[in-house]
C-alpha cells in the first residue's frame, strides 16, 4: 500500500498534484514574438531618404526594421501606410520662427492646428510638431505665458481627437539662432501650465546636447513631458555613429528604462550612402 501524507493523499497522489502545480506556475510558452523583450520603436524622418525613389525607400525601411516615417510629403502617405509604415509626425503649423510665443500668431496657428489635428486623426498620426518661435526681444517669462495661452486654445480639441501637440526643443546656438524653446526647463514649464495629456515635448537629442548636455539625467527627470525623440550626431547633425560625441546606446537604454513607448526618430543628414547610414543608426539604437 502507498503511504498517505498528512493531508490524506498517497505519496504518489501528492507528487502528481505538486507537479501539476509547478507546471501551472510556469509561464506559458508562446510565440517567439511574445517571448522577445520589448524594443524601442524606430522611424526615419523624410530628410535622410528624400532622394530615394519611394518604392526603394519603403523596401529598405521594412528590411531594416523601421516602423514608421516622419514628415513625409502628403502624396506619399497612402503608399507608406499600405506598406505597413506609420506616419509618425507631421508639422502642425507654419513657421518655425513665428510661433506660439507671440499672441498675434495665435489665430493663425489655432486654425492650422485644428485643420492638421483632423488630418492627423484621419491618418493615425500620433504627433503634431509645434514651435515656440524666435524671441525677438520677448523674455522667457512672457514667451512661456504666450505659448501657454496659445496651446490652451487648441489642447481640448487635441484631447478629443487623441493627437499630441509636441513643442520641439531646438538649439539656438548653431542651427536656430534666437529660437526660444531651446532648453528643457522652458518647454517643461509650458507643459506644466497647459496641464494637458496632449501637450508635450519633442526632445531632440542632438539639439539638447548642444544646449545642455546632461542628456540621460534630464530625460529621466522629465520623461512624463516627452512625447517623441529625434536623433543626430553632434557636431554636424550627421550620422549618430562612433565619430561623434553622443553615446547613443546608453541614451537609448536610459529612454527604454523609463518605460517610454513612443518612437525614436532619426533626423540627420547622412554622410554617405543613406541606406547604410539609417541601417547603422537603427542598429546603434536597437535596444
Amino acid at each position: 500500500m502507498s503511504r498517505r501524507a498528512g493531508n490524506g493523499l498517497t505519496r504518489r497522489e501528492f507528487l502528481v498534484v505538486a507537479a501539476n502545480l509547478a507546471l501551472t506556475a510556469m509561464p506559458h510558452a508562446g510565440s517567439a514574438q511574445e517571448q522577445a523583450p520589448r524594443k524601442l520603436k524606430q522611424d526615419v524622418t523624410w530628410w535622410p531618404i528624400s532622394r530615394l525613389p519611394l518604392k526603394q525607400a519603403i523596401s529598405e525601411l521594412k528590411r531594416i526594421g523601421f516602423q514608421g516615417v516622419e514628415m513625409a510629403p502628403r502624396e506619399a502617405w497612402d503608399e507608406l501606410r499600405a506598406a505597413g509604415l506609420r506616419i509618425v509626425t507631421m508639422v502642425g503649423h507654419a513657421s518655425l520662427t513665428d510661433g506660439l510665443n507671440r499672441k498675434e500668431n495665435h489665430n493663425r496657428i489655432e486654425e492650422e492646428l485644428h485643420r492638421n489635428i483632423d488630418l492627423a486623426a484621419q491618418y493615425d498620426i500620433p504627433v503634431l510638431i509645434c514651435f515656440s518661435g524666435n524671441r525677438r526681444g520677448i523674455s522667457d517669462q512672457e514667451g512661456i505665458e504666450n505659448t501657454v495661452e496659445g496651446l490652451k486654445r487648441v489642447a481640448p480639441y487635441a484631447e478629443q481627437k487623441g493627437v499630441t501637440l509636441a513643442i520641439e526643443l531646438l538649439n539656438s546656438k548653431v542651427d536656430h539662432p534666437d529660437y526660444q524653446c531651446d532648453h528643457t526647463w522652458w518647454g517643461v514649464e509650458v507643459c506644466k501650465r497647459v496641464n494637458s495629456p496632449r501637450v508635450k515635448l519633442l526632445y531632440d537629442i542632438y539639439h539638447m546636447q548642444i544646449m545642455e548636455g546632461d542628456l540621460i539625467r534630464t530625460i529621466r527627470a522629465n520623461i512624463q513631458y516627452i512625447a517623441h525623440f529625434h536623433t543626430a550626431g553632434n557636431p554636424g547633425r550627421r550620422d549618430p555613429d562612433e565619430t561623434q560625441e553622443i553615446y547613443y546606446p546608453a541614451v537609448m537604454r536610459a529612454i527604454k528604462e523609463t518605460g517610454y513607448n513612443g518612437f525614436i526618430g532619426h533626423e540627420f543628414g547622412p554622410k554617405g550612402d543613406p541606406i547604410e547610414a539609417i541601417r547603422k543608426a537603427y542598429q546603434i539604437c536597437d535596444v
